[in-house]
């Protein structure tokens, strides 16, 4: 099997993007891709989020496994490494970041994922999302509590609103996939921020991926959806795609796209 993985992380209509993301790919077939999302309004989002998506990268390859204990560990030294930060410069004592781990090996045709706050992963098997991460949004409480319906999470004004991510050791509540998802030719993981999601509903995401031959054709219909439904000042947007598929030739190990 071999992993395809495009990216894409725009400013939108705000002034800094404060989204993060990247891949690493490693000739033992074990792959790493991370999104974060600096939260909005707190100074240094965007520095919370670098710091996360390079220290669990870093982490990654120095310590290549595929499995759940080592993603809880990368996101600890994501969270250890932005409270650090906060204590060194007063002026990022309030930056928080969310998170969204995949890690694939190929070779044992597994994946695992974790993730923090809003930033999503879906899974789609035959163009059908078979796995998705929940938020740790107050919102999402809401409707799991049933106060709200599912259809009104995108439009809720408390959407943004989240009890857990990087940066804030008291509510640190990681989601960890605790046993491996075995992966099939064709299966395609998708890492988003909420600029990316909440423009476009998960049935046409499903559509779209049916239209799609690559990556990378299907991560510029998402964009182009999201720039068709976006509006001024709106929020930074990213992506990553990891697109299985069988292996055709030898490939080199890369970092990004």
């Amino acid at each position: 099997m071999q992993l395809d993985i495009v990216s894409l992380s725009k400013t939108g209509g705000r002034e800094v993007n404060e989204d993060a993301c990247d891949s690493v790919s490693l000739t033992a077939g074990m792959s790493c891709c991370i999104l974060s999302d600096g939260l909005g309004g707190h100074y240094g989002g965007e520095v919370a989020s670098k710091l996360a998506v390079q220290h669990v990268l870093d982490g990654f390859c120095e310590t290549p496994e595929c499995s759940a204990q080592a993603i809880k560990a990368l996101l600890h030294i994501a969270d250890d490494v932005i409270v650090q930060a906060q204590q060194q410069d007063e002026k990022l004592k309030h930056m928080r970041a969310t998170a969204v781990v995949l890690t694939v090996d190929t070779n044992r045709h597994q994946a695992y994922w974790g993730h923090i706050g809003d930033s999503r992963l879906y899974c789609f098997r035959q163009g059908r999302i078979v796995k998705q991460t929940r938020d740790h949004s107050i919102t999402q409480s809401m409707i799991d509590a049933g106060y709200l319906k599912a259809e009104e999470l995108r439009t809720s004004p408390d959407r943004s609103k989240l009890y857990a991510a990087l940066g804030n050791n008291e509510q640190f509540e990681v989601d960890i996939l605790s046993t491996p998802f075995t992966t099939q030719d064709g299966d395609v993981f998708l890492l988003c921020s909420d600029g990316l999601w909440e423009y476009i509903e998960e049935c046409e995401m499903e559509q779209m991926l049916s239209q799609s031959t690559s990556a990378q054709e299907w991560l510029r219909a998402l964009e182009e959806q999201v720039l068709v439904r976006g509006h001024e000042g709106q929020d930074n947007y990213s992506a990553v795609i990891a697109w299985c598929r069988e292996s055709d030739e030898t490939t080199q190990p890369y970092r990004g796209r």
